[in-house]
């Protein structure tokens, strides 16, 4: 058994749909960002760092993994599954996967923030992180126009980073136009079942403005 200590957030949702898509028995904690749960010492001795995601595997003495790419490739280890066991694949999978990790997230977060909840708008600050978000997802769509996934023709555990971020461009202010094989790749994942199982995960509920606030706040990571 494993517990995820999760909220709705894309890096939240990434490890929601990959237990779902590993058939792992999991049992959820949502956790409310606005009353600061993550910053509660309960939940620093999972996480010192206080942010979520973060599991506890039940199965392997009551082992803690927090970041989530570190839990991607934790589960995937765990499972063989969603990572390739030769060096090559594995490698293609770890540079996508840290693409994400070091670009896609922290400049998707940060334009999330200046352009949704930060109190005084700074064009120069919102252009900057859309711009960047930009670019990041053309180099995605290069890579998709020659592979039916990410790191090449099998799904992963880099789609499974990624996805959450792409899908929540709108609300970002970046635009996907003219990007048609991110636009498919984005349709393609979002049409897997164990997809909009994980998306479900915390189940959704009517959020106040300060709850919304802070939970958007918390997208700035990683």
């Amino acid at each position: 058994m494993i517990e995820l200590y999760t909220a709705a957030t894309p890096n939240g949702h990434k490890i929601s749909i990959a237990l779902e898509e590993l058939g792992l028995d999991y049992r959820v904690h949502a956790l409310d960002l606005a009353a600061k749960d993550q910053k509660r010492p309960e939940f620093l001795q999972i996480n010192p760092n206080g942010r979520i995601p973060a599991i506890i595997d039940h199965d392997n003495d009551d082992f803690a993994v927090f970041e989530s790419g570190a839990i991607l490739i934790y589960l995937a280890e765990k499972t063989g599954k969603l990572l390739p066991n030769d060096i090559k694949g594995r490698s293609q999978v770890m540079q996508w996967l840290m693409f994400q990790m070091s670009g896609v997230g922290p400049m998707m977060g940060q334009a999330n923030v200046f352009y949704r909840y930060f109190p005084k708008k700074i064009p120069e600050a919102i252009e900057r992180y859309q711009n960047e978000g930009r670019r990041l997802f053309e180099v995605l769509n290069q890579q998709l126009a020659q592979h039916s996934f990410l790191a090449g023709e099998n799904y992963s555990i880099a789609d499974i980073a990624t996805w959450p971020w792409v899908n929540i461009h709108e609300w970002s202010g970046v635009a996907i136009d003219g990007l048609p094989h991110l636009q498919r790749w984005l349709a393609q994942i979002a049409q897997r079942p164990a997809v909009q199982r994980g998306m479900q995960i915390p189940q959704p509920n009517v959020e106040t403005p300060e709850e919304k606030a802070a939970r958007i706040r918390h997208m700035v990571t990683r």
